[in-house]
């Protein structure tokens, strides 16, 4: 690369800005609840519900690391990571970004803290204008928060950037239709570079791609972590992209993070019985292996979010559910110390030492039926009989 791609992010883009000191909390994520209201009728509009996406998290990620977030379809994964940038309306807590509060901030105070806060979607064809050519899809963002004035003037940064992601310069003329999916990425990627970030939220970058470019799109986020000290939210479903690039991994789970610990320690001494399903899920290329190594089935669907089970959210379908606590209080994060792991592994699970020891063993489950209210069965169009009992 060039000198100039090998300066300190701050002294090409950011001006007289400074970054803090590598490892301090760069991201504070205190009982955040993102709440979407199920409404209901013809004239005027009656809440009859509500669908608990994100429902009590603390999370805090720190200055130049990977942050991977883990979870099947469903759990809430994307909307934390929205809202966390401020994308959506929070219902209760605070995100606090560098000690300053986001959630208090409004107008134009949000839209300049914004250059410190961005964004690589999971499509990369839907989150790019087709009308507009990358040199315009790159300049838009820099022209906003007065980085340059014009293009011509942009064009060194652009270049350079371009460069960085991995596609020649000529590609600036071009529209986002004349690319691959897996250059429309890099494009995407090369955007939410070009107002010199702090943080990056990277929800799916590679889902959406060829299993042969996903681990280039990886290594280029990697690469482009080091260069322009770059911390990252990355949500996946992937359990082997979280594994690749992660430096610490939280597990979600309806609307809640069930387990967090460093990458290696997590994949290797999983301890929440969610986590345990997930990982004896992943395929083991090793046949040997695969036919004795632990496999746990989940019986059942994954609860509405709309209407949550009591207590623990997995109770209904946890192997290791116990009579007592498990259905009527719900686990908080917090650290465990059991042999074998290191000491920031948290998990909430009442009985993790327990089940870690073999003092509990797994037992089948019970198919548990929900029972939601009949207003909430009406709005999601569920045949509801009359309260006229059948004579």
């Amino acid at each position: 690369m060039s000198t100039a791609a090998t300066e300190p992010a701050s002294d090409r883009a950011k001006g007289d800005r400074t970054r803090g000191d590598k490892g301090e909390v760069l991201v504070d994520v205190q009982d955040l609840k993102v709440h979407f209201p199920i409404k209901r009728g013809i004239i005027f509009d009656k809440v009859v519900g509500h669908v608990y996406a994100v429902d009590g998290v603390d999370l805090q990620i720190r200055r130049g690391e990977t942050y991977g977030l883990v979870g099947e379809s469903g759990c809430g994964k994307s909307t934390l990571g929205r809202a966390i940038l401020h994308l959506e309306e929070s219902t209760e807590g605070t995100v606090t970004f560098d000690g300053q509060s986001l959630t208090d901030l409004g107008g134009e105070d949000l839209r300049k803290r914004r250059r410190d806060l961005q964004m690589v979607f999971q499509d990369p064809m839907g989150s790019l204008d087709p009308r507009q050519s990358v040199e315009s899809l790159l300049v838009e963002g820099m022209k906003a928060h007065g980085i340059v004035g014009d293009a011509e003037a942009a064009m060194p940064r652009l270049k350079q950037l371009l460069s960085d992601v991995g596609l020649p310069a000529a590609a600036l003329k071009k529209y986002p239709h004349e690319f691959s999916g897996g250059q429309r990425q890099r494009i995407g990627i090369a955007r939410a570079l070009s107002v010199d970030p702090e943080l990056i939220v990277a929800d799916e970058p590679v889902s959406a791609l060829d299993v042969s470019v996903q681990a280039q799109v990886i290594n280029l986020l990697a690469d482009l972590q080091e260069e322009y000290g770059l911390t990252y939210l990355v949500i996946a479903h992937d359990l082997a992209v979280v594994r690749h690039i992660s430096d610490r991994v939280g597990v979600m789970y309806l609307g809640g993070i069930v387990e967090e610990s460093d990458a290696a320690d997590l994949y290797a001494n999983p301890l929440h019985p969610y986590t345990r399903a997930l990982l004896s899920a992943v395929p083991v290329p090793d046949p040997d292996v695969e036919d004795t190594r632990e496999q746990i089935l989940l019986s059942g669907d994954l609860p509405s979010p709309a209407n949550p089970p009591s207590g623990c959210r997995f109770h209904t379908r946890c192997p290791w559910r116990q009579e007592s606590r498990c259905d009527d209080e719900r686990p908080q994060l917090r650290l465990v110390e059991i042999d074998g792991t290191t000491g920031s592994h948290k998990v909430a699970c009442h009985y993790a030492e327990q089940i870690a020891s073999g003092e509990i063993q797994p037992h089948d489950v019970e198919t548990q039926t929900e029972d939601k209210p009949k207003e909430l069965r009406e709005a999601e169009g569920d045949e509801v009989a009359d309260d006229i009992p059948f004579t």
